[in-house]
């Protein structure tokens, strides 16, 4: 049996003695970052705790941000007066609109306070399992996208269009009485009603949407892919929990992340090796 050939990310390789584990962090002959660059197989019980510890972590750095409510609402009407001046503020008709239709706004309210999550964590599931080599640097970008928006939380605290003062939005979830969202009504206490910029909703569901159209086979998938972010930045302006501008922080929050993962694992992550640890036998 000849010795084995580990190929890293960043197109160096390494010829350690036979190995039986195909996990590159136990061959020899790597530096110690090329084997934490190089992809390897997750570990189920480690990515479950580190994923709730880091949902724990952000949350309560973001609840903890102070809520500066005369800042915010200041914010607030400066964004709304540019968006005038620029013709753009359509955010309060798209509300009016769609809260016309009880049924299709009581739809987007419960779309608002799930579908994040539960699609985000699908994705993630997914990739684990199909997609192992590629799981570490797309959850990168995730994490990195999620921490990176705590400095808009802190440094730019912004109201939502429903909490404006003679704005003239419709707090679609206290009208019809949507149960379970945390963007106001009865548990409004137990999240930060100030920090609306950067829209996570806008950055996971762009994550989620961009990693689906590139990895998914089937096309019909591809395409329900680009669709969830579209639907979600309706879903935000319509239900007056976001200005279209704080999906362009989102935006420019992904674009972060992936710009670390991609510095960290020297390629985009979707462009990784499917599974892990490339092993040829020399």
């Amino acid at each position: 049996m000849g010795g084995a050939t580990i190929r890293t990310t960043a197109g160096r390789t390494a010829t350690p003695a036979p190995i039986a584990d195909t996990d590159a962090e136990r061959a020899p002959g790597l530096t110690l970052m090329d084997r934490l660059r190089t992809p390897r197989r997750p570990r189920l019980w480690f990515e479950i705790v580190l994923i709730a510890v880091s949902y724990w972590t952000y949350s309560l750095i973001r609840n903890a941000v102070p809520e500066q409510r005369p800042e915010a609402l200041r914010n607030a009407s400066w964004i709304w007066e540019w968006e005038h001046r620029f013709g753009m503020a359509f955010e309060r008709g798209v509300n009016h609109a769609f809260d016309s239709v009880s049924w299709l706004i009581v739809g987007m309210n419960y779309y608002y306070a799930t579908l994040h999550f539960i699609v985000t964590l699908s994705v993630l599931v997914w990739l684990y399992h199909w997609h192992p080599g590629r799981y570490a640097a797309t959850r990168l970008a995730l994490f990195a996208t999620t921490g990176v928006a705590l400095l808009g939380y802190y440094f730019f605290p912004l109201a939502p269009p429903r909490l404006m003062s003679g704005g003239h939005f419709i707090d679609t979830v206290v009208v019809h009485n949507t149960w379970g969202s945390m963007a106001s009504g009865n548990l409004a206490d137990m999240s930060n009603q100030y920090a609306a910029m950067p829209s996570m909703h806008i950055g996971w569901s762009l994550w989620c949407g961009l990693t689906i159209a590139t990895l998914a086979r089937p096309v019909w998938v591809k395409a329900l892919g680009l669709l969830y972010p579209s639907a979600t930045l309706l879903v935000i302006v319509a239900t007056a929990n976001h200005f279209w501008m704080d999906a362009v922080g989102g935006v420019v929050c992904l674009s972060f992340g992936f710009v670390l993962s991609c510095a960290w694992y020297g390629s985009l992550p979707y462009r990784l090796p499917k599974q892990v640890a490339v092993i040829c036998t020399a």
